[in-house]
């Protein structure tokens, strides 16, 4: 009969809880007065992040840590557009230093979270893994991490290890309830401008589209069968300021086919503002270039 020190499942139990031992110092538990605790990820030293979404509408809160320390906390920015929200904190300890973890489609990962009784540690594995992509708001995610694994509401926002106790990034809920991982280098990317202007500054034309086809006599030309209609423009935008009509359709963007909203948001990103880009249109059914100067998303 094999020794118990042997037992593959034994040494499997002890690596996970070696792993949760390791990571536990980045859970964070926070409370908002009148809502709901929730959890958080001690990203570095005095700053928290947690999940946008499901975060309420306030600029306090109490965060405490797994080691039981309490911290008054307030919101220093909130970024919609990749779902990250970061809190500012004083006095906190050095967050473990744990590596940046990669990816693998049926791998093993730990999503942990705060509860009352301490922190939560679930089980599951990589489902996906697939390439950088953008949210609806345009916000840019490095990578789609799509985790077959179940947590409590009060866990969203918590960190997610993989089995070699590298950290992946930050749990949220995605379409369908579906858990994903805002990767670790999304949220280094948006976390300074938060600390620093409370927001991260996008770029914005002012238009709202609607997809449609392209008159067929022109989809030659245009070399796409659809684009975006223009449906309505923003007062004093750049759109507006540019000469651009509702009715028009627009084709190309910096010589790219626009055919959604989501494409569109790719060439909108913080780098985006101040800068010229070509718009290509159609106009009464007849093609036209515009230059647009990149302006900067209002807050509301």
């Amino acid at each position: 009969m094999p020794e118990i020190a042997d037992n593959p499942l034994i040494k499997l139990s002890e690596a996970l809880a070696e792993r949760v031992r390791q990571a536990r110092a980045l859970v964070a538990a926070i409370a908002a007065h009148g809502h709901r605790p929730r959890s958080g990820t001690l990203w570095r030293k005095d700053v928290v992040v947690a999940s946008e979404q499901s975060f309420p509408d306030t600029a306090d809160a109490t965060v405490t840590l797994a080691d039981g320390s309490a911290y008054t906390a307030r919101v220093a920015g909130r970024d919609p557009a990749t779902n990250v929200v970061a809190l500012r904190l004083d006095g906190t300890p050095d967050p473990a230093a744990l590596t940046s973890g990669e990816p693998s489609p049926g791998g093993l990962v730990l999503a942990l979270g705060a509860e009352e009784s301490g922190i939560s540690a679930r089980l599951g594995v990589v489902r996906s893994v697939g390439p950088l992509w953008y949210s609806r708001a345009g916000g840019r995610i490095d990578r789609r991490i799509t985790l077959d694994i179940g947590i409590a509401r009060r866990e969203e926002g918590g960190p997610v290890v993989d089995a070699g106790g590298g950290i992946l990034g930050m749990s949220t809920f995605g379409p369908r309830g579906r858990v994903l991982v805002i990767p670790a280098s999304t949220v280094e990317a948006v976390l300074e401008p938060l600390l620093s202007k409370g927001r991260v500054e996008r770029g914005w034309l002012g238009l709202a589209l609607q997809p449609v086809l392209v008159p067929e006599a022109l989809q030659a030309e245009a070399g796409q069968s659809r684009g975006l209609m223009i449906m309505r423009i923003a007062k004093d935008s750049p759109a507006a300021e540019a000469t651009l009509h509702v009715g028009d359709i627009l084709v190309t963007i910096a010589g790219e086919n626009a055919t959604s909203t989501a494409m569109l948001a790719r060439h909108l990103g913080p780098d985006s503002v101040g800068k010229q880009v070509e718009l290509r249109l159609i106009r009464a059914d007849k093609p036209l270039s515009i230059q647009v100067t990149v302006g900067i998303r209002p807050t509301s």
